[in-house]
C-alpha cells in the first residue's frame, strides 16, 4: 500500500513518542499482545467488560507503528460507545477528540488528516466500502464487541475474510467477551486468541423461580422482583440492577418496588425510549441505594456504576424476523446462558455480589448456550443490497461466520424484489441490481425508507417524504413520562393528523421549525422539555433530514418547493411498505396482512377507532400479538398501481365484448394473498393474445358480433344466410362448415397480431385497397366439402299456383310450431286457392311425405309395402299432382300394387310429422298475419270477411246499387285490381239486393256464378209482376191448408219459391245468366213467353207434395212405432222439404219427392206391424249413409256422391213401400258398388 508521503509525514509527526497504560487487566498482557499483533494478520482478543480491551488495543497498535500508513479503524456497535471510547482514548493520549483520535458516527464526523485512530460505528465502516473497496485508508481494523454478532459486524467479518488475502499489510483485531472465541479463530484459519481476564469477584447466585411449587405464596413477576429487592436490601449497601424484558415490565416493577417504601432507596427505569435527562440520572452520583430497572441495554453496552446486586427476570425482547409473516418481531424470549452470565457478572465488578434469578437452575441449563447471531434472525435485504452494489457475489457463498439459512436469503431477496431493487429475471448476473436498487444502495438507510425517497421524487413530494422518512429512522421524540403521561398526550394531540399518522410527523416538523426560529437555543430546549419532546432526538431527526437532503441532491432527485397533497405522499410511502398493508377482516376484528398475517392497529394510531377497510403501516411488530404502528388508510387502487410488479393477476371466463371490440375476461388481482380487485372486466389480449385472437375471429369475423361498415361483412353475412336458408329447406345441419373451419379460413388471411376490432381496422384500412375481396368467402368456401350442389327445384322459394306466386318460408326447428314449410298467402288470393293442391308439398319433401303416409297405414296393410323405402322409390315419380290430392292419388296407386282397394281413411294423417304438413300464413297489405294454420279450408272459412273486404275495399267504377232494370251497360267477366304490392284478379257479378239489383266485384269465380244466377233471377222477376197475381188466383182453400203446413210460412213465400223455380228453369234452358243488356233483353222475352205455364206446373206439383206432407204429419202424431223409426222419418222429411225446396229440387224431382213422402206414410204402418224388421232395415240404410258421409268428409261432395243420395231414397222406397215402385233398380249392393267406384276414382 502506498500512501501520500505528505499525509504519512503529517501522521508521523503527531504520533506519540511514548504511550502510558492505565492499571487495567489488559495492561498485564501488553507484551504478549504486541508480539501477537506484530506477528499475525488476524488476532482474537477475548476479555470481559472492564478488562480495558476497547480503550487499550488502539494504543497498542500505535505502539507497533500502526496508524501511519493508514488509520487504525476501531468499530463499535453503538454510537454512544464510539463517542465515549474516542473521548477516553484521546484523554489518555493527551489529545483532543478530532486530532490524534477522532470518531465518526451518523451525522458527526470528527476526523482530520492528523487522526491516527478513528473510532466509528460498524455501519460507518460498512458504508465506506462503497468508495474504498480495499479499505486502503486503514492499515489496522479493530472490530470491537464482536460477540454481540450484530448484522454489520458479521458482514464486516465476512468481507474482511475475503479482503485480507489481497491486503497482507492490513491487520485485523477482533475483540469479544469470553464467549465462543473459538468460532472467530476458526473462521480466520485458526488465528491466535489472547484472553484478557477482567477483575471479577465471586457472585452468589440464588434461584427464586416464579413457578416454584414449594413456595408458600405464588407471586407474579412484579411481586417477585419487589420481594427480591427486599431480600437484597438486607444484605448490605450497594445499588441493585434489575433486568426485565420491556417498558411495560419496567413500569410494573418500578411500581411494585416503590410500594415497598424502602428507606433511602430510589427506583429508576432504564430503556432506550427514555428522555436524555432520565437516562443521565442513572449514571449520576447519588446517596443512599439506587434500584435500576432496565432492559438488556445494560447487559453489555452500558456499564452502570455502583452495582452490587442483580435481579434477573431471565427474559428479553429479542429482535427476530418472522419467516412466516415476513415482519420483524420483538417477542419476549428466555435469554441464553451467556446473557444470563453477563447479567450476573454485572454485580461482581466492585466486590462480591449476589444475583437472584427468577427462574430455576434447571431452566437455565435447558436454554441455548449463546444468543443466536442477528444475521440468523433478521431480514437480510439491506446486507444483500450492499453486497449486490459491491458486486460481492451471492449471499449464500459469502464467507459469513454463521451463514444465514436459505429461507432468510429468500426473504431478503423477496423484500428487494418488493422494492423493485433487483430484477428477478437477472439473478446471478451483474445486472441483477436495478437502477432503483443502485440508487437505494447509496442511502445510509433501511431499503424500505430509501425506496420511499426515490418515489417521493417521482411523485413530486420528496420534501414531505424526507421529513417522514427521517422521523421513521429515529426513536419517537414524543416522550410519555410515567408520571406525566396524560399531560404529554394532551400536548402531543396538537400534532395528530385526523387520518394519517404519517402526516402527523409533518405537523410536528412544522411546529418544531416554527418554534426553533422564534426562540433562542435555551428557550427551545426548555420548550421541548416542557412539552415532552426529546431535544436530542429532535436534533437527530434534523441531522438525519439534513444528511438525507444532501444525499438526494447528490444523486439528482428533485425536491418540491410547495407542500404536496396527501395522496402522492402516501403513494410514495407505499412503495416501501407494500408488505405492510392490511385489509380489514370480514368479521371486523383486526386486519389481514401480507401472506395471511393477522395484526391489530396500535391504540396510539389516529385510525384506532376508525378501522378503515385498507391501511398501510410503517411497522409491524409482534409481541404478545402483532401490532401495526404508524398507519394510514389507503385505497386498493394505490396498491395495484405501486405494487404492479408484485401483483398476481388471474383472468377467468374470457368472452367476446362486441361493444369494446375485443375479448375480455374477469380479472382478479391479489398481492401477498390479499384481493385488490375481484371480477374486473379487462382486455384478455394482454394475458393471452392467441386465445383473444381466436375469440375475435370466432365472434367478430365468423359470428358477426361487431358493428363495422366493411363491405365484406355484409357480403359474407348474405353468403352465410344462403347456406343457412338451404339448411332450413333441406332440413339438415351439416351444410354450413363448422365455425372452427370458417375461423381457420380467416386465420389464414389475417396477421397473428390482430385480435381486436381496432387492430383489425388499422390493418384492413391498408390491405383492402390492394385486395378488397380478400375476406369475402363464397358458398363453396363455407359449405362442407362432401355436400352436393343446391337443387332449387326440389326446394323452391315460391309456390306457383296459376298466376299466383306464393312465397315459401322454410324452418328446421322440430320444437317450433313453424317447423317445415310455411306458405305465405295474400288475403286477396286466399279464395282462389284449392287446399288439395298443397297436399303434394314441395318436391324435396315428397318422398319423405309418401314414406310417412305409408308408415301411417295399419300394420295389416303396411306390411304389403315393405321394404317401404323401395316402395316409395318406385311410386314417387309416377304420382302426378294433376291427378288430384296426394292422399287419394297414393291410395289409388297403392291399391293397384296391393291388388285391393285401400280404405278411404286408411292413412292416419294425425301421425304425419308436423313438418310434412304445410302451414299457411295469411297476410294483409301491411304484412300483418291475419290467420295461420295447417288447414287451408278452415283458414278460408275463418277469414271470409277479411277476404271479401280486400275486394270490396277497392272501389271499382263498375260497382253500383239500386237498379231495377239493366241500365249499366255490358259487364266484363273479370277485372284487375291493384293493391299495395299485390295485383288481384277479381270477378264482376250482378247481385240480388231484394227489391233491386247491383253490380259488385267479388273474389272468386264460384262466388261470381252464385251471385250472377241470383242477380239475373231477381232482375227478371222485377219485370214479371203480372205472373205473381195470375198464379195466386189459382190457389184453393185446400191448397192454402197444404201451404200452411209446409216450410214456407205463407202463400207469398211459397209463390216466390215457385216463381224462382220457374225462372231458374227457363234461364237454365236459355243457357244461363248473361253479361250484356242485349242478351238480357232476349232472355227476358223468352222468359215472358213461358213463365206462366212453367209456374203453374210447379205450383200444382208442389201443392201435391205439400198436401202429402200434411197428411204424413197427421199420421205421425198418432203412429205407434219405435222412436228410432220416427226420428229417422222426420230427418228424411226435413232433408226433402225445406224453405225454397221447389227452386232447389226443380220440377223433375217433385214427383219423386211426392212418392218418397207416400213411402214414409206406408212405413209408419209397416213399422207398427213389424218394428224389428223396420229397425234392421234402418240399420242397413244408416250403414250406407255413414259410408257416404265418410267419403264426403275425405273427398268432398261430388256429383257421384249426390247421386248416391237419390239411390238411398229409392232404397227406402224398396224397403218400406215396395208397392210404390222405384224409379230404377236399386239395392244395398248397388249402392256399395257406387260408393266403391267413388272411392276408387
Amino acid at each position: 500500500m502506498k500512501r501520500p508521503n505528505k499525509l504519512m509525514a503529517a501522521r508521523q509527526a503527531v504520533a506519540p513518542k511514548s504511550i502510558a497504560y492505565p492499571d487495567l487487566p489488559i495492561s498485564e498482557r501488553r507484551e504478549e499482545l504486541l508480539a501477537t499483533i506484530r506477528d499475525h494478520q488476524v488476532v482474537i482478543v477475548a476479555g470481559e467488560t472492564g478488562s480495558g480491551k476497547s480503550t487499550q488495543l488502539p494504543k497498542l497498535c500505535l505502539e507497533l507503528g500502526r496508524g501511519i500508513a493508514g488509520m487504525i479503524g476501531h468499530t463499535q456497535p453503538r454510537r454512544i460507545a464510539a463517542r465515549s471510547i474516542a473521548e477516553r482514548v484521546a484523554e489518555e493520549l493527551n489529545s483532543k477528540v478530532g486530532e490524534l483520535v477522532g470518531f465518526k458516527v451518523r451525522f458527526t464526523d470528527q476526523v482530520s488528516d492528523g487522526t491516527l485512530i478513528k473510532v466509528m460505528t460498524d455501519g460507518i465502516l460498512l458504508n465506506e466500502i462503497h468508495s474504498d473497496r480495499k479499505l486502503n485508508r486503514y492499515d489496522t481494523i479493530i472490530l470491537d464487541e464482536a460477540h454481540e454478532r450484530g448484522l454489520n459486524t458479521d458482514f464486516l467479518i465476512g468481507y474482511l475474510k475475503a479482503l485480507l488475502p489481497t491486503r497482507p499489510d492490513l491487520k485485523l483485531i477482533i475483540t469479544s467477551a469470553t464467549i465462543d472465541t473459538g468460532r472467530f479463530s476458526e473462521h480466520f484459519d485458526n488465528a491466535p486468541v489472547v484472553e484478557v481476564s477482567g477483575r471479577t469477584y465471586p457472585v452468589e447466585v440464588r434461584y427464586r423461580p416464579l413457578d416454584d411449587p414449594d413456595a408458600p405464596v405464588q407471586l407474579d413477576q412484579p411481586e417477585a422482583i419487589a420481594e427480591a429487592v427486599r431480600e437484597l436490601s438486607r444484605e448490605g449497601t450497594g445499588d441493585v440492577l434489575v433486568f426485565v424484558s420491556g417498558e411495560r415490565e419496567i413500569r410494573d416493577a418500578v411500581a411494585a418496588i416503590d410500594e415497598l417504601r424502602l428507606p433511602h432507596t430510589e427506583t429508576l427505569p432504564l430503556f432506550g425510549r427514555l428522555s436524555s435527562a432520565e437516562q443521565h440520572r442513572v449514571f449520576s452520583g447519588h446517596t443512599g441505594r439506587r434500584v435500576i430497572v432496565s432492559t438488556n441495554v445494560a447487559e453489555t453496552s452500558l456499564t452502570v456504576p455502583g452495582i452490587r446486586y442483580v435481579v434477573d427476570a431471565g427474559t428479553a425482547r429479542i429482535s427476530r424476523y418472522s419467516k412466516r409473516t415476513k415482519v420483524q418481531q420483538l417477542p419476549i424470549e428466555p435469554v441464553s446462558q451467556a446473557s444470563a452470565n453477563q447479567r450476573a457478572g454485572r454485580c461482581g465488578r466492585l466486590g462480591p455480589g449476589i444475583c437472584i434469578r427468577l427462574y430455576s437452575e434447571d431452566d437455565l441449563l435447558e436454554r441455548e448456550e449463546f444468543t443466536e447471531p442477528e444475521i440468523q434472525r433478521t431480514n437480510l435485504a439491506s446486507v444483500m443490497l450492499q453486497m449486490a452494489a459491491l458486486d460481492l457475489g451471492r449471499v449464500d457463498s459469502f464467507p459469513f461466520l454463521d451463514a444465514p439459512d436459505s429461507r432468510s436469503i429468500r426473504d431478503g431477496i423477496a423484500l428487494l424484489e418488493e422494492l423493485g431493487a433487483v430484477d428477478p429475471d437477472r439473478r446471478d448476473t451483474n445486472r441483477w441490481l436495478t437502477q432503483v436498487g443502485r440508487r437505494l444502495s447509496l442511502f445510509p438507510l433501511d431499503p424500505r425508507l430509501g425506496r420511499m425517497l426515490l418515489a417521493g421524487s417521482d411523485h413530486g413530494c420528496l420534501a414531505d417524504v424526507l421529513v417522514i422518512v427521517s422521523a421513521l429512522s429515529i426513536q419517537d421524540p414524543r416522550e410519555r413520562p410515567l408520571d406525566h403521561r396524560e399531560r404529554a398526550d394532551q400536548l402531543h394531540a396538537r400534532f395528530r393528523h385526523p387520518t394519517s399518522d404519517f402526516l402527523s410527523w409533518l405537523n410536528l416538523w412544522t411546529y418544531i421549525g416554527d418554534e426553533r426560529k422564534a426562540r433562542s437555543s435555551n428557550q427551545f430546549r426548555k420548550m421541548c422539555r416542557d412539552e415532552f419532546l426529546n431535544y436530542r432526538r429532535i436534533r437527530e431527526w434534523q441531522d438525519i433530514h439534513s444528511q438525507l437532503r444532501r444525499t438526494v441532491k447528490q444523486i439528482g432527485l428533485t425536491i418540491n418547493r410547495k407542500p404536496a397533497d396527501p395522496e402522492p405522499i402516501h403513494l410514495a410511502l407505499l412503495t416501501g411498505l407494500l408488505s405492510h398493508i392490511g385489509m380489514k377482516d370480514p368479521d371486523g376484528h383486526g386486519y389481514r396482512g401480507a401472506r395471511n398475517a393477522r395484526f391489530s392497529l396500535s391504540p396510539g394510531s389516529v385510525l384506532f377507532k376508525k378501522g378503515p377497510q385498507w391501511l398501510m403501516a410503517a411497522e409491524l411488530v409482534e409481541t404478545t400479538r402483532m401490532w401495526a404502528h404508524q398507519a394510514v388508510a389507503i385505497e386498493p387502487e394505490w396498491v395495484e398501481q405501486v405494487g404492479s410488479h408484485l401483483t398476481s393477476r388471474t383472468v377467468s371466463d374470457p368472452w367476446w365484448d362486441a361493444e369494446r371490440g375485443e375479448a375480455v375476461a374477469n380479472e382478479t388481482v391479489t398481492i401477498f394473498g390479499l384481493p385488490l380487485v375481484s371480477g374486473r372486466t379487462v382486455g384478455f389480449g394482454h394475458f393471452d393474445a392467441a386465445e383473444s385472437r381466436e375469440l375475435f375471429i370466432l365472434h367478430a369475423l365468423v359470428g358477426g358480433e361487431w358493428d363495422v361498415p366493411h363491405r365484406f361483412v355484409a357480403n359474407n353475412a348474405a353468403t352465410v344466410a344462403q347456406v343457412l336458408e338451404r339448411e332450413e329447406r333441406e332440413r339438415r345441419r351439416d351444410l354450413l362448415a363448422d365455425d372452427e373451419d370458417i375461423a381457420t379460413w380467416f386465420d389464414q388471411r389475417i396477421p397473428p397480431d390482430v385480435f381486436t376490432v381496432a387492430a383489425f381496422n388499422r390493418w384492413w384500412r391498408d390491405v383492402k385497397h390492394e385486395n378488397p375481396t380478400l375476406l369475402e368467402f363464397s358458398t363453396e368456401d363455407i359449405t362442407a366439402p362432401e355436400v352436393e350442389g343446391d337443387d332449387s327445384s326440389a326446394f323452391p322459394k315460391v309456390w306457383s299456383y296459376g298466376d299466383v306466386e306464393l312465397p315459401l318460408d322454410y324452418a328446421f326447428d322440430p320444437a317450433s310450431d313453424t317447423d317445415g314449410v310455411t306458405i305465405d298467402v295474400y288475403v286477396g288470393d286466399l279464395d282462389r286457392l284449392d287446399p288439395a293442391a298443397f297436399d303434394w308439398h314441395v318436391p324435396g319433401y315428397r318422398a319423405e311425405l309418401i314414406e310417412a303416409l305409408i308408415r301411417s297405414l295399419p300394420k295389416q296393410l303396411r306390411t304389403q309395402f315393405v321394404p317401404i323405402r323401395e316402395t316409395v322409390a318406385s311410386v314417387v315419380d309416377d304420382l302426378d299432382p294433376s291427378d288430384g290430392g296426394l292422399v287419394e292419388s297414393l291410395r289409388r296407386t297403392l291399391s293397384r300394387i296391393a291388388d285391393a282397394t285401400l280404405p278411404i281413411d286408411a292413412f292416419d294423417l294425425d301421425r304425419l310429422p308436423p313438418h310434412l304438413r304445410p302451414r299457411f300464413r295469411v297476410i294483409d297489405d301491411d304484412g300483418v298475419v291475419l290467420g295461420q294454420g295447417e288447414d287451408l279450408a278452415v283458414i278460408k272459412d275463418e277469414l271470409v270477411a277479411e277476404t271479401r273486404s280486400v275486394v270490396s275495399s277497392q272501389l271499382h267504377p263498375l260497382e253500383r246499387t239500386g237498379s231495377i232494370s239493366w241500365d249499366f251497360g255490358e259487364l266484363p267477366v273479370t277485372v284487375e285490381l291493384e293493391g299495395d304490392g299485390h295485383r288481384v284478379t277479381a270477378y264482376v257479378a250482378l247481385v240480388d239486393e231484394g227489391s233491386t239489383v247491383g253490380v259488385r266485384i267479388v273474389a272468386t269465380p264460384q262466388e261470381q256464378g252464385d251471385a250472377m244466377w241470383a242477380g239475373t233471377r231477381r232482375l227478371l222477376l222485377l219485370q214479371l209482376t203480372d205472373s205473381y197475381r195470375h198464379v195466386e188466383e189459382l190457389v184453393t182453400a185446400d191448397g192454402r191448408l197444404a201451404i200452411a203446413a209446409g216450410p214456407h210460412g205463407s202463400v207469398a213465400g211459397w209463390l216466390d219459391d215457385c216463381m224462382n223455380a220457374a225462372v231458374d228453369r227457363l234461364v237454365e234452358d236459355a243457357g244461363g245468366p248473361v253479361f250484356s243488356p242485349e242478351a238480357f233483353d232476349d232472355l227476358l222475352t223468352q222468359v215472358r213467353l213461358e213463365v206462366d205455364d212453367a209456374v203453374i206446373d210447379l205450383a200444382s206439383g208442389s201443392l201435391e207434395v205439400l198436401d202429402a206432407v200434411r197428411t204424413l204429419n197427421i199420421r205421425m202424431e198418432t203412429a205407434v212405432v219405435p222412436d228410432e223409426t220416427l226420428i229417422d222419418i222426420i230427418e228424411q222429411r226435413d232433408r226433402l222439404i225445406y224453405p225454397g225446396f221447389v227452386a232447389s229440387l226443380g220440377f223433375e224431382r217433385l214427383a219423386d219427392v211426392q212418392r218418397y213422402i207416400a213411402a214414409m206414410e206406408r212405413r209408419l204402418i209397416g213399422a207398427r206391424d213389424n218394428p224389428q224388421r223396420d229397425l234392421e232395415l234402418l240399420s242397413e240404410i244408416q250403414s250406407l249413409e255413414a259410408e257416404q258421409d265418410r267419403l264426403i268428409e275425405h273427398l268432398g261432395m261430388s256429383p257421384q256422391l249426390a247421386e248416391v243420395d237419390w239411390m238411398l231414397q229409392e232404397l227406402r222406397v224398396s224397403y218400406f213401400a215396395q208397392q210404390l215402385g222405384t224409379k230404377f233398380k236399386v239395392s244395398e249392393k248397388r249402392i256399395r258398388a257406387a260408393l266403391a267406384d267413388v272411392a276408387a276414382v
